[in-house]
């Protein structure tokens, strides 16, 4: 692959590639066989059917609200892995025709069906992966989010997207930082935390080493998680500890600073962001 952009000193495409790796330098099941790719869609989207319209994500409203708008309603989109249809179903209403680009059969499955239910028949689906499938034509919109964390070769499916898209491409993905306790440990404790290995300023640094100036809209998002005991609050909170025999007590002074107990349940508020990176695509 030619890179057309700046240098930086860094190969960020072999980053991204490295950091697909887990902390202990593997690679899990899902990364390398499309079957246990497959197998967990088939699974969780079992489960999603049971959830009706409380399947979209609470943090995905706030995307929305930032990517409806950069969206024509004579658009002609195509969304690259749609999963359960955090974007699907609000893009579909607001542009001419989507069309969805997935791996998995078992995604294209449930999101034909909730199609059905939205009476939308304005959508199309592709099986199949993005960096693989041969696109015939352009759209208006190609846009992807939270969407490319089994692709290897990041370059070649930003620059199809920059291809693909004849007005506009988008690319999303949610971000950090962490939750504050898990920042204290590091900083003051030393632990080691599992820290997210690849986040939005890795695609930025791609797109602009690829010769993409891509605008970037951060977006805020507050959330709170509540816990119905202070056991499962310290359990989902030392999951990111990689520190082998780290202070229970350290770890609940930490979470102390943040969480608030409220009618026999413990709340943790904090705030997360997300990027929406979108660039008219040059043609080189």
């Amino acid at each position: 692959m030619k890179i057309t952009g700046v240098p930086l000193g860094c190969n960020y495409i072999d980053l991204w590639k490295e950091n697909m790796k887990e902390w202990d330098g593997t690679l899990s099941n899902r990364m390398i066989h499309d079957e246990a790719e497959e197998g967990f869609w088939h699974s969780f989207m079992e489960k999603k059917k049971q959830m009706g319209e409380d399947y979209i994500n609470s943090y995905a409203y706030r995307i929305q609200e930032e990517l409806l708008p950069l969206l024509h309603t004579d658009d002609r989109v195509v969304e690259i892995g749609p999963g359960w249809g955090n974007y699907t179903f609000c893009v579909a209403e607001n542009v001419q025709h989507l069309t969805c680009v997935d791996s998995s059969q078992s995604v294209i499955n449930f999101l034909r069906d909730e199609s059905e239910k939205h009476q939308l028949n304005n959508i199309s689906f592709i099986n199949d992966k993005w960096e693989q499938i041969s696109m015939q034509k352009s759209y208006d919109v190609v846009f992807g989010v939270n969407c490319f964390y089994r692709v290897s070769d990041i370059g070649e499916a930003l620059l199809k997207i920059n291809e693909v898209a004849s007005r506009l491409a988008i690319v999303g993905m949610t971000s950090g930082p962490e939750k504050p306790h898990y920042v204290d440990l590091h900083r003051e404790q030393g632990y080691s935390i599992k820290f997210r290995r690849r986040d939005y300023i890795h695609l930025q640094n791609i797109l602009y080493q690829l010769g993409m100036m891509a605008n970037c809209k951060i977006i805020e998002i507050p959330s709170v998680s509540t816990y119905s005991s202070y056991e499962s609050l310290i359990r989902d909170n030392v999951s990111k500890i990689l520190t082998k025999d780290y202070d229970k007590q350290e770890v609940e002074r930490a979470l102390s600073q943040y969480v608030i107990e409220k009618d026999g349940k413990y709340e943790y508020p904090y705030t997360f962001h997300a990027a929406l990176m979108y660039w008219k695509p040059v043609k080189f």
